[in-house]
């Protein structure tokens, strides 16, 4: 299916992650040009995109989403480069890998993450439909798409991690009223959240690595496997998509396993070399 996303404009932040590359293979694959925003692994980032067969066009933008300036130059320098801004993917985030109870949790580990992945992504997205506004939509009716990337923790929470849990619940807040703003500057312009649960990155792998970390994060999924973050990405495209997607907008698509927040098998009936193995294959 041609999901007419071929010489569409797509801003990803946090391009560098785990998700963020396999957002940047995905979308390079449909052959869109891509704005890839960076922070801490900047210059990793740009030794991947050096290397990879679509690096003509891509454009690397170092910016901290946290800081509205920045994520404005970035958007701004977009523009210079490709003429307009199609689609945004606000991925940027952080996941503090300490379990800490609320009370024991430093004011800087809370504000840093609700920085990060709240106010990055409410940063973002402002940039996003400012740049909108100022270009207008698109002749041929192929409306914007702006997706976040959220989390099963906004929805069931997660203990020992309750900044993160609400940075991402705020997300919710953010698609449901965007949905009705993003449409009086582009009529056919989307908004949109997946929402992963357990997602193989560089950023969860050593925890998982911890004998018995799979069954007890796969005793909640019917699937009992984990997501990998090409699976991530492609729910993204579907989402992004005016062709997939023209008639979604307001919803969050949960990418998870069937996760429910409860608990469906019992150890003894987790193989984890067996999803040790599935999370190789493809």
């Amino acid at each position: 299916m041609d999901l007419q996303l071929a010489g569409k404009t797509v801003a990803i932040t946090g391009a560098s992650g785990g998700i963020g590359r396999a957002l940047c293979e995905a979308f390079a694959d449909e052959g869109a040009s891509l704005v890839l925003q960076g922070r801490a692994h900047f210059e990793a980032l740009e030794r991947y995109v050096e290397q990879r067969p679509w690096r003509e066009r891509a454009l690397c933008v170092r910016a901290d989403v946290a800081v509205p300036a920045e994520i404005e130059r970035a958007f701004a320098s977009a523009v210079e480069r490709f003429g307009r801004v199609d689609v945004c993917v606000a991925n940027a985030g952080v996941w503090p890998r300490e379990h800490e109870l609320l009370h024991e949790t430093s004011v800087e580990r809370i504000r840093g993450a609700i920085d990060s992945n709240l106010f990055g992504a409410l940063w973002t997205a402002r940039a996003f439909m400012a740049t909108l506004a100022r270009g207008g939509a698109r002749p041929d009716g192929h409306g914007a798409a702006l997706v976040f990337i959220g989390s099963t923790a906004g929805r069931f929470g997660e203990r020992g991690h309750a900044e993160y849990a609400v940075s991402k619940a705020g997300l919710y807040g953010l698609v449901r009223s965007l949905k009705n703003e993003i449409v009086h500057v582009d009529p056919y312009a989307r908004v949109n959240m997946v929402e992963p649960g357990w997602t193989v990155t560089h950023m969860v792998r050593k925890e998982l690595e911890v004998p018995g970390a799979i069954a007890n994060v796969a005793r909640t999924m019917p699937l009992r496997q984990l997501a990998r973050a090409v699976d991530i990405a492609r729910a993204v495209l579907f989402l992004a998509s005016p062709a997939a997607a023209r008639h979604i907008t307001g919803e969050a698509l949960t990418v998870a396993g069937g996760m429910e927040g409860r608990t469906q098998w019992s150890a003894e009936q987790i193989d984890e070399a067996a999803v040790r193995r599935r999370l190789q294959q493809d």
